[in-house]
């Protein structure tokens, strides 16, 4: 039995969550509204406030999606709660962020400056030049644009320079060292 996937999800007071026919999930919370289908061999029961998701047999498939599909309807009620972020830090001289409304604008040591529009339920601030937050209810879309934002520019090996997360580490090389004559 999976350990994540037997575990109640306790529903917190404000969020409705409704279940439809063919496992649809609909979540309704005070910062949005998330909805997603799973798999219709997987149970979904509401007990006493909690919600429980429970596999029909032992196969293979039903058990990888029993703690995925429990903890993906967690990260939905989680979202419309609290939110999720991401921290991103600019680093290298001359490397900065701003914002122009509601656009991310990155210099990053190219020619021009990057343009990035944030999408539907997605929000960038910036935390001073060189910090930037990534914040939405859907975890998921927070990290797919926290990654996009850190493709503009991955951190290089040798000088650090680039666009990482907030508490990456970055594995560095030693540089060329002159051949002594």
């Amino acid at each position: 039995m999976s350990r994540i996937g037997r575990r109640p999800i306790t529903i917190p007071t404000g969020v409705d969550v409704r279940l439809d026919d063919g496992n649809h999930v609909n979540v309704k919370g005070p910062k949005g509204e998330l909805s997603a289908s799973f798999n219709t061999d997987l149970k979904l029961t509401r007990e006493n406030g909690d919600l429980l998701v429970e596999r029909p047999n032992n196969e293979r498939e039903h058990r990888s999606l029993h703690g995925l599909t429990r903890t993906l309807i967690n990260n939905m009620i989680v979202g419309v709660t609290d939110g999720f972020r991401k921290n991103l830090e600019i680093q290298g001289v001359g490397y900065r962020a701003a914002m122009d409304g509601a656009t991310l604008v990155l210099s990053v040591g190219y020619s021009h400056p990057i343009r990035i529009v944030p999408p539907d339920g997605i929000s960038y601030t910036l935390d001073g030049p060189t910090r930037v937050t990534v914040a939405g209810i859907d975890k998921q879309m927070v990290g797919e644009e926290a990654a996009r934002i850190r493709r503009t520019r991955p951190p290089e090996p040798y000088k650090g320079k680039g666009v990482r997360y907030a508490g990456e580490r970055i594995r560095r090389k030693a540089g060329k060292t002159g051949k002594a004559k």
